[in-house]
């Protein structure tokens, strides 16, 4: 028998790795937060558990650790719109500084009085869990089955993705004061500068330097994801290495890059939805091997009276400082008091004190853990139930569901995407699907029709439609409840007669017209391209630009036209 310890430990990692995802299926079952199914796989495998693997490398695990974190973070960067950051950006970065500088001090003080501990040792810990957990929050709210108000959902992602700095600057400092250091500090606050200037700096330069990198490549469309990861390693590894906050770095290089355009945007969000929950898998399972739940037992009611005070009293309180000036409802604020969890950051930090060799490093090491298992199970296991007893749980509406990138040839930009209607979608009241847009299929109660065979369209329908790239935002304004779309784009820069010369238009914007156009009015134009019954938003094009119906008669006879132009800017020169 082969006895490597190379493939031994491939045999281990890979078989922790399937178990933990096969207990999903319990989980699921349980209604238990996935995150604490991972730990007690670590636990229940490390050398306490029925696994016995000794693992007690702390320098292993912070790194692990880290690594899982960075491609978590950059994901959540990436999946979150500008429009959700403009909506929660000033409650979120409130809570990210205030709220985790308050937090740290008043579990400070509660630690102070539960633990065997002096002021500093009680500053370090209450830094520890100081920060609430992307990785928890990101997966509750995103795919723990919650449709959470925007807004609320918004804040809470946001917070959890930028405080990390704010608790990293803290356990730095306080570890300088705990071993003497008083240049340490002083330098507390130059720390925290540098944490969140090179971190935002670096990230927001890297994430322009990403998109317009991979928009420059030419090569297989597989490879396209794998050079992001690779370059929002990077990011984040040399932004660490120069004094940022690699964390925050790789967060704000996937918020930019995300809401760009970028090649391949749909495949990497596929690729990054996979190697996130390999992330989350690995990290969690690897916090649990490094634990010894045989020494717990010491700390472990104090653990919980400080796990309470957390999360009822230091939590909420830092909350309501912060959210008071935010116009947030008093359900919203006890939502966000509610889902703040400690998860893998507050354990990643727990883990430097060893690093470094404190003294009471272990104790610091396993009061954080309890409170960390106590936070997903208490909170992680109820966040449907207090957003429905909050009020806060929004009704499903329609909207894309799916999006695939097709590869044709030149540089054809087609794409195919899928729509679930509301009861509310402006689509029911259409008579047809868009010319600029080919229906492929629509799925209904289960079976699949052809467009012609479905007729006039229902709620609760799927509908999966080919289009070109730059009238994806239309669909979404014809397909959803939401109006994501602004007016330019749906009517045009400008509106023109029907009666208007095509002639004049092009001489006006010097297009070369084709044969067939020339001496032929708007309306006619539209009237011979567009055979058939007209509707709002057939678009037809004139050289560079398109031209759009703007109005149409209960006849189906065009009343007004648009006309888009590809730079807006044009009718001002």
């Amino acid at each position: 028998m082969v006895t490597d310890p190379a493939i031994l430990s491939i045999l281990i990692v890979a078989s922790l790795v399937v178990i933990s995802i096969f207990s999903s299926v319990l989980s699921f079952r349980m209604g238990a937060p996935l995150l604490l199914v991972f730990l007690g796989v670590g636990l229940l495998a490390g050398q306490d558990g029925i696994g016995g693997i000794n693992f007690n490398d702390p320098d292993i695990a912070y790194w692990v650790g880290s690594l899982a974190l960075a491609v978590i973070l950059f994901d959540s960067g990436f999946a979150t719109s500008w429009r959700a950051y403009r909506k929660a950006a000033a409650p979120a970065l409130t809570l990210a500084t205030l709220g985790t500088v308050l937090t740290a001090l008043l579990v400070a003080g509660a630690a102070w009085l539960l633990l065997p501990i002096d002021w500093p040792m009680a500053l370090l810990l209450g830094a520890c869990l100081s920060s609430t957990d992307a990785a928890a929050v990101f997966f509750l709210l995103r795919t723990g089955g919650v449709r959470i108000r925007e807004r609320v959902r918004s804040t809470l992602e946001i917070e959890s993705g930028t405080n990390d700095p704010v608790a990293i600057f803290m356990v730095l400092g306080f570890l300088a004061l705990i071993a003497g250091d008083r240049e340490g500090i002083s330098g507390m606050l130059l720390t925290l500068v540098q944490q969140f200037g090179f971190g935002a700096l670096l990230g927001v330069g890297g994430g322009l330097a990403m998109v317009r990198l991979v928009n420059s490549l030419d090569i297989e469309t597989a490879l396209y994801p794998i050079a992001v990861l690779g370059m929002a390693l990077f990011l984040f590894a040399s932004t660490t290495m120069v004094g940022g906050s690699g964390f925050l770095a790789v967060y704000l290089a996937g918020l930019v890059a995300g809401n760009q355009h970028l090649k391949g945007r749909y495949s990497m969000r596929r690729f990054q939805a996979g190697l996130t929950w390999l992330a989350q898998i690995l990290m969690f399972v690897t916090l649990g091997l490094f634990a010894v739940p045989s020494t717990f037992l010491d700390v472990l009611l104090p653990a919980i009276g400080l796990a309470l005070l957390l999360t009822l009293v230091a939590r909420p309180m830092a909350v309501a400082v912060c959210l008071a000036p935010q116009r947030f409802s008093l359900q919203e604020s006890v939502f966000v008091s509610w889902v703040g969890l400690r998860g893998a950051v507050s354990i990643l930090l727990a883990i430097l004190p060893l690093r470094v060799g404190l003294e009471d490093g272990q104790l610091l090491f396993n009061v954080v853990f309890l409170v960390v298992v106590f936070s997903l199970l208490l909170q992680g296991w109820t966040v449907k139930l207090a957003a429905q007893r909050l009020k806060l749980i929004e009704t499903a509406q329609g909207g894309m569901i799916d999006r695939i990138e097709l590869e044709l040839p030149g540089r054809a930009a087609h794409e195919l995407v899928g729509y679930r209607l509301a009861a509310n979608s402006p689509a029911l009241r259409a008579t047809r699907i868009p010319r600029w847009a080919r229906p492929s299929l629509i799925l209904r109660d289960g079976e699949s029709q052809r467009p012609h065979q479905a007729g006039q369209l229902r709620a609760g329908d799927t509908v999966y439609l080919f289009c070109a790239e730059r009238h994806l935002r239309l669909l979404d304004r014809i397909y959803t409840a939401v109006d994501t779309v602004d007016a330019r784009d749906f009517l045009g820069d400008f509106s023109l007669p029907p009666d208007a010369s095509v002639d004049s238009i092009a001489k006006r914007f010097d297009i070369s017209l084709p044969q067939d156009m020339r001496g032929k009015t708007l309306r006619e134009v539209f009237t011979e391209r567009l055979r058939g019954g007209l509707e709002l938003g057939d678009r037809v094009p004139l050289g560079p630009f398109e031209l759009i119906v703007r109005d149409i008669s209960a006849e189906g006879v065009v009343e007004e036209v648009g006309l888009l132009l590809d730079d807006p800017d044009i009718v001002r020169r």
